[in-house]
């Protein structure tokens, strides 16, 4: 089963960090990933960047609207993500409490499912 594990972190933090704790940083969560790999859980990972440069689509009445960021209401950020395939909803619990970003951030596991379900995991 396919679950996300998305990192949900301060939208400041980053900015706490000198350019060598952040590189440090990011080296830890790339060698997470290296071992997710080598488990051959892995299916994908990528660190986003700031949310200062995002945008926002919506469709209303047939017209697109273009928000721009960064957004001042905002308490977290989806700063990055790793998409694993596991054979519970407890393993990938598991695994998201071995991230190194669970230090700094949240953690939030979902499993993949169609949007129509509700469930708390897909059956």
């Amino acid at each position: 089963m396919s679950y996300m594990l998305l990192i949900l972190e301060d939208p400041q933090q980053r900015g706490t960090r000198s350019e060598a704790e952040g590189q440090a940083v990011y080296a830890r969560m790339l060698r997470f990933g290296d071992e997710m790999k080598a488990r051959g859980l892995l299916v994908a990972s990528e660190s986003l960047g700031s949310h200062a440069g995002a945008a926002r689509v919506e469709v209303r009445g047939g017209r697109a609207n273009v928000l721009d960021g960064p957004f001042a209401e905002a308490k977290e950020m989806v700063g990055g993500f790793f998409l694993l395939n596991c054979a519970s909803r407890e393993e990938a619990v598991a695994i998201a409490g071995q991230c190194p970003a669970a230090e700094w951030a949240t953690i939030e596991v979902r499993a993949l499912a169609p949007c129509y379900e509700d469930a708390a995991e897909p059956g």
